[in-house]
């Protein structure tokens, strides 16, 4: 069962851009263990963008999310269940594919990439196990395997399962998921 995700405007892109590159917001990141929560915020508060910053490895997500206006709705009630690629995984794009998402007139191609590694609903990774497929919030549905102890998305490996956050879970992959391919 799909549940509706409104994807609401945020603070200009160009502050949090400008926010990020100043240091001011942490970088997203995902260790390969679950993430710390920020100072005073403990991790059953922390919702998952609040818990992805607080780990610390994550700029070129960070900066994707705020470049497509999708901060807010991650920090949104959800529940979601995030599959979070690192930045060696958007550093394996090919050459130029990344500076060319981030351009504002690519914003909805860059919405629909985003949007194709988050899944409406809290999926712990004993229950993604189970399935064949997953429904993305971007509409298409994502393959998943497991094979023994080894988990694969839509192709990527998941490198870090069951990183909790008070709005949904967080699962560290290995790739970039690109819709349709």
């Amino acid at each position: 069962m799909t549940h509706p995700v409104q994807l609401r405007p945020t603070t200009p892109v160009r502050a949090l851009v400008a926010a990020l590159a100043l240091g001011l917001a942490a970088p997203l990141a995902f260790a390969a263990q679950p993430a710390a929560p920020q100072a005073g915020v403990s991790q059953a508060q922390a919702d998952i963008v609040d818990t992805a910053v607080a780990a610390g490895q994550f700029k070129t997500l960070a900066a994707a999310l705020a470049a497509a206006g999708l901060v807010d709705t991650l920090k949104g009630a959800g529940p979601f269940t995030v599959f979070a690629p690192t930045d060696a995984a958007f550093a394996a794009l090919p050459a130029g594919t990344l500076d060319n998402l981030l351009k504002p007139e690519n914003k909805d191609q860059l919405v629909a990439i985003l949007t194709y590694h988050v899944v409406p609903g809290r999926y712990p990774a004993a229950r993604v196990v189970t399935l064949d497929e997953a429904t993305t919030v971007q509409g298409g549905a994502v393959d998943i395997a497991a094979t023994g102890s080894a988990v694969t998305v839509g192709g990527a490996n998941v490198v870090s399962p069951d990183v909790q956050a008070s709005n949904g879970v967080i699962h560290v992959i290995d790739k970039v998921l690109i819709p349709g391919s």
